[in-house]
């Protein structure tokens, strides 16, 4: 049996104290304590005006080059010794991101502190790992790309910054270089916009960072992370680039396969992620939604995932589908409060179950699709795209009532009376026709072309959609700050953007049932 927890939320809404709110962290339990407020009282500890211009100025969040996205040529034998490595590189930066929130008071008393104490430290150890990996890899007669070694060192992003981009960063807890201000990847010309800076005051037992009002858990979302969504110009296009446009249309394959497999009522959740980080507990540092599927955790074989029971109505469909959860930060805390992956690492509040998951697959618009393989699997989107940028992003945030005309990505729908949250994902739909994964869980799968073709001889497949549909109480935008605001659960260094959702997906279909579906789709079919 897995490892995953089933547990019923505590029925105690338990009301964070907002004078004196303070965020168990990541690592040994380090503490975020708020000291801002204390910063903006002439006689507190002897604080002066320019220490309190220094936290101010202090900056948000850890980015790392991802060391995982350019492996793309690990030999098989060595993939376990590598994905452990790469796990341990993801809680280094967790571990540095907990020590950069709960040393305020000191960074803000000493500008090198960050650079001495935090930055330089972990690229020693990023070092060190990376090299582990060279090892791994060059012991089984693979070859390392030694350019990787460079990808060490890590930058600091200020916290007038709100993404993760070069030219609002601080080298290495330093200098500037740009300094442009971000919202959450969309440049506004230094402008901020829906939301803007508080300056001062707490709400909802939230921090404040360099005048910006952080969530709940003290790592976002900030009021710029929100958009009332009847105040959107309408856009067309589905997601970030062409990753997001459906792959059937009125030509080609043009059936529909749908699995009804619920929406997690039985609280099936672990912070694990069996593809990235195999055997590797809390590999993900955020908490996943499983449903299909009710054996998949970090220690899960093919067999075992395989053999497993299923949530799905259709019991052909043992495939396991899963996303990191969303969170009604209102106070309350849920079970995983004191827990690894929970709100040790910031995600904090009440956990949203969706109110509708649909999950459908679609063909293709220029002609049939093939069977999947069994065991395929497939990460679409990216769950560190606030540091890493946009090209592995796939997000589509919106509204019912609105997701023909407003698909956001940087930011959360704040949706009118009457209407609920959307988060809708379509998935790569071409596959390399011979690999079930890749190194970096990529390259063996492809979106289609805008007509629906498939480069480098890949091969069309069932594009699978979720659409996850929520009750969510509006957020409210009071003076700069967010009030009861819903975030999706992230690495703690991603600080909770909208633009780091991302989805999983493992084929455990059975033979007969991925015939059934590739059939019902090429002689265009509505099957279920």
């Amino acid at each position: 049996m897995g490892r995953n927890t089933r547990k019923r939320r505590s029925s105690m809404a338990n009301k964070a104290i907002a004078a004196s709110a303070a965020l168990a962290l990541g690592g040994g339990g380090l503490i975020w304590a708020n000291f801002y407020a204390s910063a903006h009282e002439s006689n507190n500890n002897g604080w002066s005006q320019n220490q309190t211009k220094a936290a101010a100025a202090q900056v948000a969040t850890i980015s790392c080059p991802d060391v995982g996205q350019k492996l793309t040529n690990v030999p098989q034998s060595a993939r376990q010794g590598v994905a452990t490595e790469l796990a341990n590189l993801d809680k280094q930066i967790t571990e540095a991101y907990a020590r950069l929130a709960s040393t305020r008071q000191a960074q803000a008393g000493d500008s090198g502190f960050v650079q001495n104490a935090i930055v330089g430290p972990l690229k020693e150890k990023r070092a060190a790992t990376i090299d582990r990996i060279r090892l791994d890899i060059q012991r089984v007669g693979g070859q390392f790309n030694t350019s990787l070694s460079q990808l060490a060192a890590c930058t600091t992003q200020n916290a007038q910054t709100n993404a993760g981009e070069t030219g609002g960063q601080q080298q290495n807890g330093g200098q500037q270089q740009g300094g442009q201000q971000q919202n959450g990847g969309q440049q506004q010309g230094g402008q901020q916009q829906n939301g803007g800076q508080q300056q001062g005051g707490q709400q909802n037992g939230g921090q404040q960072q360099g005048g910006q009002q952080q969530g709940q858990g003290g790592n976002g979302p900030v009021a710029a992370d929100f958009v009332d969504i009847t105040k959107v110009q309408g856009n067309a296009q589905l997601g970030v680039g062409q990753n997001g446009l459906p792959a059937n249309g009125n030509s080609g394959s043009r059936g529909t396969f749908t699995t009804k497999c619920g929406t997690n009522g039985n609280d099936n959740h672990n912070t694990d992620n069996v593809i990235v980080a195999p055997g590797v507990a809390n590999g993900a540092h955020h908490l996943h939604d499983y449903v299909g599927n009710q054996n998949n955790d970090a220690f899960a074989s093919d067999q075992e995932l395989a053999g497993a029971g299923t949530s799905c109505q259709n019991q052909g469909d043992k495939s396991s589908y899963f996303w990191p959860v969303l969170r009604l930060q209102d106070g309350t805390q849920d079970f995983d409060q004191n827990n690894d992956g929970g709100g040790k690492e910031g995600n904090v509040g009440k956990i949203l179950q969706p109110a509708q998951a649909q999950l459908k697959f679609v063909g293709n618009k220029k002609g049939n699709v093939v069977a999947m393989p069994t065991a395929l699997r497939i990460i679409t989107g990216d769950a560190k795209a606030f540091v890493n940028g946009n090209a592995n992003a796939n997000v589509n945030w919106s509204c019912t009532g609105f997701e023909n005309k407003v698909q956001l990505e940087t930011q959360y729908p704040i949706c009118p009376q009457g209407s609920q949250v959307v988060r809708t994902t379509n998935f790569q739909s071409c596959w390399d026709g011979q690999n079930i994964d890749s190194a970096n869980h990529r390259t063996h799968v492809a979106f289609a072309a805008a007509d629906g073709s498939c480069a480098n001889g890949f091969k069309a497949i069932p594009q699978l959609q979720v659409r996850l549909v929520y009750n969510v109480p509006a957020p409210k935008l009071q003076n700069g700050t967010v009030v009861n605001p819903y975030a999706v659960d992230t690495f703690p260094e991603n600080l909770h953007k909208p633009i780091t959702d991302h989805n999983d997906f493992i084929n455990f279909f059975s033979t007969n049932t991925m015939n059934k579906m590739v059939n019902c789709i090429n002689t265009g079919k509505n099957c279920q």
